[in-house]
């Protein structure tokens, strides 16, 4: 039978539920257990997919076209698996199909309330992920302990407890002992007072895991243990790491994975970590700086470019490198240029995103890019915005543009298709999800991924207008890679340059810690060698830490 663990936080948020559920699905994978993910979150949006960045951060897409919550990326990253839709669950898509029941008459003209009809709804979420297949579900809880928000969402996991067994449920509790300054001390009670309330909902936690500046005494850890009425095993803890690849071997230290397994009855081999520890060696090694700009949009909340951070630092770490980030607003790119940030980089992403604001500077970054050599990797709209530079200033197609910011442009060489024109719904006209290219023989996309056949996740409208492509590859510029109907531009590349690559897609989704995505190994792999031509720089671990 398909166990559940259920990953809860209290005192504040942004504690690291989402790194410390991934932590604990990598360990029972590193077991041999089969494990998924799901992430509940409280908001009354149906998913976050017309939420701006700024407001919930970056936006995850899986393979089946979902749009979901960040932390799914953290999960796919860890347990190194691809989820599905059905991984995030919102209060909104909750009581959307709570309401088309009702609509539909399925309730029999009973009163639709939050118990049963809501909660009963979240079970089944919860429940649809459970199969022969699947040795352990974790959910994490968004939200904090307290908040009025995720009350049905305890409710339904307390009542998961009654419809699976006991035996078959785990329940984890991520708390805050904050250092107190003016006494010198680290406090216990913000945790019991989270445990309080969270045993006032019927939920008695397994574990606790305290997140602490520095590591717990064992005096702090048995007040813990009495106060909350938790085995003193189930006290663990976890202080601050200077690499979030350090979390599972130091849960793993402090026994959780261990725990969840005897209390759950798992009958895992003994835990192998030596992929992992290894990686977590590489980048204790990686002391070679590799400055990368992001030419973004939504700088002041680098969450939003989550996944492109982290790819970028997959790929440093396979080339024995850290990537540092230079974040520049697209909006301020003609400043940066003038002021020579942009020569002094080692590489460049032009990741993606929608509207109008900050074309010019992703167009004028993607120019300079290509005239100076540096190395250059365009997301989703950096391939269109790329495209747009390569139409104007080389091939001299001065007014060309996307439609999206200029419908009545004379040379939109960005284009909606044909078959989107009259689709009134804009969701409806998105390629969400995975799609797949065929790649040029002896491009360099097809050399980095080593195949010809590859699929990326997408999450956009325009495409590269078909009526143009013959146009765009008279000359230095490859289309080396289409849809396999040859009508979708998927990847571009310039054969005369060390590496300005784009794709449609988003490798940065499906890049691993110990897999990296193949575009950004190449890039990484340019901007090493960009690098390498310069004064040797030996990072300052606890800056870029910091």
């Amino acid at each position: 039978m398909t166990k559940h663990v259920f990953v809860t936080g209290g005192v504040v948020s942004s504690l690291g539920k989402g790194l410390t559920a991934a932590s604990l699905g990598r360990l029972l994978k590193c077991r041999g257990l089969s494990v998924t993910m799901q992430k509940l979150d409280p908001y009354l949006n149906v998913d976050p997919g017309t939420m701006n960045p700024f407001e919930h951060g970056e936006l995850f897409v899986t393979e089946d076209g979902g749009e979901t919550d960040l932390d799914l990326g953290h999960y796919e990253r860890f347990i190194d698996e691809n989820l599905s839709r059905k991984s995030n669950a919102t209060t909104g898509s909750i009581y959307s199909q709570v309401l088309a029941n009702e609509r539909s008459g399925e309730y029999l003209g009973k009163t639709v309330q939050v118990i049963p009809h809501i909660t009963d709804e979240i079970q089944r979420r919860i429940m649809s992920l459970a199969g022969e297949d699947v040795d352990v579900v974790i959910t994490e809880v968004g939200g904090t302990v307290g908040d009025i928000e995720i009350l049905p969402f305890l409710e339904a996991i307390r009542q998961v407890r009654l419809r699976v067994g006991r035996e078959n449920v785990f329940y984890v509790h991520v708390t805050l002992v904050p250092f107190v300054g003016p006494s010198g001390e680290q406090k216990t009670k913000p945790t019991q007072h989270s445990v309080t309330e969270l045993r006032s909902r019927g939920i008695q936690p397994d574990a606790i895991v305290c997140r602490s500046p520095e590591p717990l005494d064992d005096h702090l850890r048995s007040k813990i243990s009495n106060l909350c009425d938790v085995e003193l095993r189930g006290v663990v803890n976890l202080p601050d790491v200077g690499s979030l690849y350090e979390i599972p071997p130091m849960l793993h230290r402090e026994g959780l994975d261990e725990q969840v397994c005897r209390q759950l009855g798992l009958d895992g081999r003994p835990v192998d970590l030596d992929e992992w520890n290894e990686l977590v060696e590489r980048v204790a090694q990686a002391q070679r700086v590799v400055r990368v700009g992001i030419i973004g949009k939504y700088i002041d909340l680098p969450d939003a470019y989550l996944s492109v951070v982290e790819a970028l630092k997959h790929a440093g770490f396979d080339q024995g490198a850290r990537a540092v980030i230079e974040w520049i607003s697209a909006e301020e790119v003609p400043r940066h240029i003038e002021e020579g940030t942009l020569r002094s980089l080692d590489g460049i992403v032009i990741p993606g995103g929608f509207g109008e604001r900050g074309i010019p500077g992703k167009i004028a970054a993607s120019a300079f890019a290509r005239e100076n050599n540096i190395p250059c990797l365009g997301l989703c709209l950096g391939l269109q915005v790329m495209v747009i530079d390569y139409a104007r200033n080389v091939l001299g197609l001065e007014d060309a543009n996307s439609s999206e910011f200029d419908p009545m442009c004379a040379n939109p060489v960005i284009d909606l298709m044909e078959a989107q024109r009259d689709v009134t719904d804009k969701g409806g006209t998105m390629r969400l999800g995975s799609y797949p290219a065929v790649l040029e023989a002896d491009s360099e996309v097809a050399r980095l991924y080593g195949s010809l056949e590859v699929s990326e996740r997408h999450r956009h409208r325009w495409e590269v207008n078909p009526n143009y492509h013959d146009a765009l590859s008279d000359g230095s510029l490859r289309l080396s890679g289409r849809s396999p109907s040859g009508e979708l531009v998927e990847f571009i590349e310039l054969a005369t340059h060390p590496f300005w690559v784009a794709t449609q897609g988003h490798p940065e989704f499906k890049s691993r810690p110990t897999r990296p995505a193949p575009l950004f190994v190449g890039l990484m792999e340019a901007a090493r060698h960009r690098a390498d031509g310069r004064a040797p720089r030996l990072i300052d671990l606890e800056a870029v830490d910091a």
